[in-house]
């Protein structure tokens, strides 16, 4: 058990190389039914799940060479673009609505030559995994999905959940009473990214520890809902739609149609509000 207002956190070993096709479901079965000093998964436990592996097992790996042409077919939309000494980097709208940095496809942690993809569906992906460890455990359990990405204003990367399954990834305190009496406004927690990044703590990023097991977050453990889909801020609520030299041109090209449009309309009062030659031919009908 473990004691109110604290957490167990643990990356168990064995979960081996994972390739195309690959029952990933087993594979993270086996490992965590290894003994280990926190023993066997309970009722509330959360299983972390980072994305790579998921993505191999799924076969979402390309060769390298194609690594342009892939994150091309991944984007929906290009917020920023970016020269550094290293090169070009594109943040982009995902086919999942995540912004990221070349819209998610990654090097790292693959077989030299390759790159991976993001999986294709990754709520998808964390209901099944959930539906198969349940089965084999008999226990009630939380999965997220989980990959790395930077955010506005912040230094740094951090991981976040791109798929859910059996957990409330989001905690809605709107309406509740702080301890100095006053009503909270503005209060929707992250709960399911902030158990992602918890589980990354012990996961990390060279250790080959894909998959790990946060306990003590219990009460976020429940049916399948929306997913982590419901995380993603679209339209008129993404207020980081456009980088910021993207947003200053597309306010210049917006004043400079505006002034066309403006000088136009000072021409056509100048001449009386009179069409020109021919212009009785431009909505297609005759004098």
């Amino acid at each position: 058990m473990t004691a109110p207002g604290s957490l167990t956190v643990w990356a168990p070993d064995g979960v081996p190389e994972v390739r195309p096709g690959d029952d990933l479901t087993r594979l993270i079965g086996d490992a965590l039914a290894a003994p280990h000093p926190c023993g066997p998964l309970v009722d509330g436990d959360v299983v972390v799940v980072t994305s790579k592996v998921v993505s191999k097992a799924e076969g979402r790996v390309v060769a390298a060479a194609d690594r342009e042409a892939a994150i091309d077919a991944e984007t929906v939309r290009v917020v920023a673009t970016r020269v550094h000494p290293g090169g070009l980097t594109r943040i982009v709208e995902n086919r999942l609505g995540l912004v990221m940095a070349a819209a998610g496809v990654d090097s790292s942690n693959t077989a030299q030559g390759t790159v991976l993809l993001l999986p294709s569906d990754p709520d998808a992906s964390a209901r099944q995994l959930r539906r198969g460890l349940t089965a084999r455990f008999g226990v009630r359990l939380g999965v997220l999905v989980t990959d790395t990405a930077g955010r506005p204003w912040r230094h740094g990367q951090t991981d976040l959940a791109i798929g859910a399954a059996g957990v409330r990834v989001l905690e809605d305190m709107r309406g509740e009473v702080d301890s100095h009496g006053r009503r909270l406004e503005v209060a929707v927690t992250a709960l399911a990214d902030e158990i992602a990044a918890t589980a990354d703590l012990v996961k990390g990023k060279t250790a080959g520890r894909p998959v790990a097991v946060v306990r003590g977050t219990g009460h976020v453990v429940d049916e399948d809902g929306p997913g982590a889909r419901a995380l993603v801020r679209l339209g008129p609520q993404d207020m980081f739609s456009m980088g910021t030299a993207e947003a200053f041109e597309a306010g210049r090209a917006a004043a400079a149609t505006a002034a066309t449009a403006d000088g136009a309309d000072a021409a056509d009062a100048a001449d009386g509000g009179r069409p020109g030659p021919g212009a009785d031919l431009l909505d297609g009908r005759r004098a």
